[in-house]
């Protein structure tokens, strides 16, 4: 099946714990649509629920793995990378994916998320970037653009925006990707080349805060927001940043980076199997 075929046999039912429901999103939140589009990759990919493992960290990010019908960890805050790390050395079988946000993988996260890239382990790092932290309070984020206001920046962040695709493509990620939560499909098609990717894979997903963010900030409801993002950006081409209101800065989206690294793991093993034989 090729990148551009769409599976007729596709349920997200096959692939959620129905007894979690109804979630805990808020009405037009985009981390659904980002849970789908994955949902949609693995599904493409014919990975086996049993060899799945879905690692996540703390905020409205953390809880979607409750949701996943898989082997699925709920860590603390900051730390997905880290508990994946040693999953992905450990059971090399597996394929391991974390799911994080703008606040966990660059705030607290950053040195891991860092240190995830510079090893090229082979696991793939999904961030949802809502530009705020959600779930605790809507304090300023690390992704928060300027001039918006959240709980801790009443007058306005004075802030420069935190580029995570620049960042994690200078610490050595050998896939760098970003995609909105809009185009479903292409998000969908470039979490399936992350995950097929041997070696560390990151994927930013732009996607809607509508009731912290977005009423703080006078964007719109969800409408108005997805609208802007259609909008505002498209593959492969620097966005028009004049009359946008949802994120002012030129981002990429599509596949960034793609090379070829010596993946951690299998360096890893190889070195041990030496050192044995030795």
């Amino acid at each position: 099946m090729n990148d551009m075929q769409t599976p007729t046999d596709f349920d997200i039912n096959d692939y959620i714990r129905l007894d979690q429901m109804p979630h805990f999103l808020c009405p037009g939140c985009g981390h659904g649509i980002a849970l789908r589009a994955l949902l949609w990759a693995i599904h493409e990919l014919e990975i086996d629920k049993d060899n799945l493992a879905v690692v996540s960290g703390i905020g409205c990010s953390g809880r979607l793995s409750a949701y996943i019908d898989a082997n699925t960890f709920h860590t603390t805050h900051g730390r997905p990378l880290a508990y994946a790390t040693g999953l992905a050395l450990a059971r090399p079988d597996l394929h391991v994916i974390v799911i994080s946000g703008d606040g966990d993988s660059l705030a607290i996260g950053g040195n891991h998320l860092i240190h995830a890239c510079r090893r090229n382990l082979d696991l793939t790092c999904m961030m949802l970037n809502n530009e705020i932290y959600g779930m605790t309070g809507g304090q300023v984020s690390p992704t928060t653009s300027s001039d918006r206001y959240t709980t801790t920046t009443p007058s306005g962040n004075a802030e420069p925006v935190f580029d995570a695709c620049a960042l994690a493509e200078a610490a050595g990620a050998s896939f760098v990707g970003r995609e909105v939560t809009m185009q479903v499909t292409g998000l969908k098609n470039l979490l399936r080349k992350a995950i097929a990717h041997d070696g560390f894979s990151f994927v930013e997903v732009i996607s809607d805060c509508t009731e912290i963010y977005g009423r703080k900030n006078n964007l719109g409801a969800s409408p108005e927001m997805i609208l802007s993002q259609k909008a505002s950006m498209r593959p492969d081409v620097y966005r028009n940043t004049v009359d946008v209101p949802f994120r002012p800065n030129a981002l990429k989206t599509g596949v960034i980076c793609q090379k070829d690294r010596p993946e951690y793991g299998a360096a890893y093993r190889a070195m041990v199997k030496g050192k044995q034989n030795g």
